[in-house]
């Protein structure tokens, strides 16, 4: 067996191996067929990414010829182009949003009438509000200045509003102030007048809940929104857009850019100490500002500024992706970070130092699934080969039971027949050796040699009965039969054996038992052999008993004795082929394990139910429960 078992186990051992190695190959190999097939797009998206760069720095030079640094500004932002934009001039300063420090300055009063109406003016607020605001009216009436007019416009409407004369203000708002040579009028702060105007009045008209509120404040964000021809200053344009967002929840589109250009003209500014200058190179650099990237034009009078969280998937958008297959995903790996999962990927180029172009599969599983129909081969031919094996192992070991079983069944078929041969045959050379025949003695002789005769006639009708049951050759008769003559036959069978000295046999069965359905020869053959059990594997003194009962619908036949018991373990194989209890026992007494296996097969085949029960050194009671007669319908087969 356990070279059967080493001949079978060391061929399928090494097919697994050449399975898992040819397995191993095959990914290998459709992963090389794909780092090919993709390798060609990942160069071409290469390309492409450094044209889009270079197209776009050249668009933003030509741009910033023809447009206004505010209208760039608006028009890259709101195009999606960048999340911020800053405008240079030729001399390297910033132009949009122009730092502080370059923002025109308001004309001051020279002359001293003017002034002295100013003057005039200012003192009446308290007192005269309504004669400081026809001063300030009569003030921007009489000077040329258009600055100076506005600015006195201005102080009208506040002294209109804070007189309670919201429709006369809005009348000068309106009007007047709205007049096209006030649109790029400043205070002294640089800062255009009529949108400030319109804010303050705004903030009071709110206050009041005035009709002509929503009028004024659409017509405050158009403003704001006006990058074109309203030259306002970016500091006062990101104050009213905060503070119209916070009192109506108006949303500006370019405002987060506004923002993050005024935080990187602060960083630059606090980095290097003075104001920002030139762009940088026209390649993608990480900014001053934490979590922004720039991107500066050829001539460097544009840059773009980028978030960083965003930026990968903003730089996959400038690829065009018509070219990659379904199954992949284009990345754009920052500097510093590592393509874990990727397929394939390289240098995005020289206007994008540090990145990476990374393609991975966007169905992680999708490259098993590539190579799965190929293993499927090997997988079915491996299985195949490996239950072929195990196929071959199971009937060889079958084949080897099978032999063993016969080699014991032929050793112990010529042990008993045998010793019962060689018996009568020393008995009859015996008899015919002696000179006188004793009589006496020649009837003791014979009677040895008929009991030795029967005992030879049951282990051969046991080897035919198991012969038959092997060939399924066994065939039964099923009649109603009275349990009671059952137990007579049975009894009758083993009645003159057991009448030897030292044996009791006792048979208990009632007259009323009722019929069952059984083949009468091979239940009576059953019975017997639980007797001659019992006899075999009792001591000197046998007490053997044999009873039978209804009970609840069926009849119950028991054979008890007073033997030497079994163990629980014995108990759960004694109905098993060739197996038995004590060799040394079943040697003396003959037999060679056939017959409860005999019995169970008897009773099985008649809808019965065998059991058995016995403790060690006290006896075992063997019970057969058959149904009764009007219980059941049999027929022969």
């Amino acid at each position: 067996m356990l070279l059967l078992l080493m001949a079978v186990l060391v061929p399928s051992v090494c097919v697994l191996w050449f399975m898992n190695q040819a397995v191993q190959n095959e990914r290998l190999a459709v992963r090389q067929k794909l780092l090919e097939a993709y390798r060609g797009h990942l160069a071409l998206l290469q390309e492409r990414l450094e044209n889009h760069l270079s197209q776009t720095s050249t668009n933003l030079d030509n741009l910033s010829d023809t447009l206004s640094p505010a209208a760039l500004f608006a028009k890259e932002v709101q195009d999606g182009v960048a999340d911020s934009v800053i405008c240079f001039d030729a001399a390297g300063n910033v132009t949009y949003p122009a730092p502080v420090s370059l923002e025109r300055d308001a004309p001051r009063l020279t002359e001293p009438a003017l002034a002295a109406q100013w003057s005039e003016a200012q003192s009446l607020e308290g007192s005269a509000p309504a004669a400081a605001a026809e001063g300030y009216a009569r003030l921007a009436r009489e000077t040329t200045n258009n600055s100076l007019a506005g600015r006195a416009l201005q102080a009208q409407v506040r002294v209109l509003l804070d007189f309670g004369q919201p429709d006369a203000a809005m009348a000068v708002l309106g009007e007047t102030l709205a007049e096209p040579r006030f649109a790029a009028t400043t205070d002294a702060q640089g800062r255009l007048l009529l949108p400030n105007t319109e804010f303050m009045a705004l903030e009071l008209g709110a206050a009041k809940q005035s009709t002509w509120v929503p009028a004024l404040r659409e017509r405050l964000r158009e403003q704001l929104l006006n990058y074109d021809s309203l030259p306002m200053p970016a500091s006062q344009r990101r104050f009213l857009m905060h503070e119209l967002q916070r009192l109506y929840q108006i949303v500006f589109p370019t405002l987060k850019a506004e923002d993050l250009a005024a935080r990187y003209r602060t960083a630059t500014t606090l980095a290097a100490g003075t104001s920002p200058n030139r762009a940088a190179s026209p390649a993608l650099s990480p900014a001053p500002l934490s979590g922004v990237w720039q991107f500066a034009s050829h001539s460097g009078r544009v840059l773009l500024l980028l978030d960083a969280d965003t930026l990968p998937a903003r730089m996959a958008s400038w690829v065009p992706g018509q070219t990659l297959p379904a199954d992949v995903h284009l990345a754009l790996i920052p500097p510093g970070k590592q393509a874990d999962k990727s397929l394939l990927s390289t240098p995005t180029g020289g206007s994008t130092p540090g990145w990476r172009l990374a393609l991975s599969f966007k169905d992680q599983r999708f490259p098993e699934a590539a190579v799965n129909t190929r293993i499927a081969s090997y997988v079915w031919i491996g299985t195949l080969v490996l239950i072929s094996a195990a196929v071959f192992v199971l009937l060889l070991v079958r084949m080897l039971r099978r032999q063993l079983a016969l080699t014991h069944l032929v050793a112990n078929v010529t042990h008993e027949l045998k010793t019962p041969l060689s018996s009568m045959r020393l008995l009859v050379e015996t008899l015919l050796n002696s000179p006188q025949l004793n009589e006496q003695t020649a009837r003791e002789y014979l009677q040895l040699i008929a009991t030795e005769n029967l005992r030879l006639s049951r282990l051969i009708d046991n080897f035919l009965t198991f012969s038959r049951i092997e060939r399924n050759k066994y065939t039964f008769r099923f009649n109603p039969v009275p349990a009671v003559k059952l137990i007579e036959a049975a009894a009758a069978s083993v009645r003159e054996r057991f009448s030897v000295a030292g044996c009791h046999f006792d048979v208990q069965a009632p007259a009323e038992l009722p019929p069952v359905v059984a083949d009468s020869d091979a239940i009576v053959t059953a019975l017997v052999n639980l007797l001659d059990n019992a006899y075999k594997y009792s001591g000197d003194e046998k007490q053997i008993t044999l009873s039978a009962q209804a009970q609840n619908g069926s009849v119950r036949f028991a054979v008890k004795d007073n033997g030497v018991g079994l163990s629980p373990r014995d108990a759960k194989r004694i109905f098993k082929r060739f197996y038995q209890v004590d060799q040394k026992m079943s040697r003396t007494g003959g037999g060679c394990g056939l017959g409860l296996s005999i019995v169970k097969f008897i009773i099985a085949a008649h809808d019965g139910e065998i059991g058995v029960e016995s403790r060690q050194g006290q006896g075992t009671t063997f019970t057969v429960t058959l149904p009764a007669s009007n219980q059941v319908q049999r027929t022969n087969n």
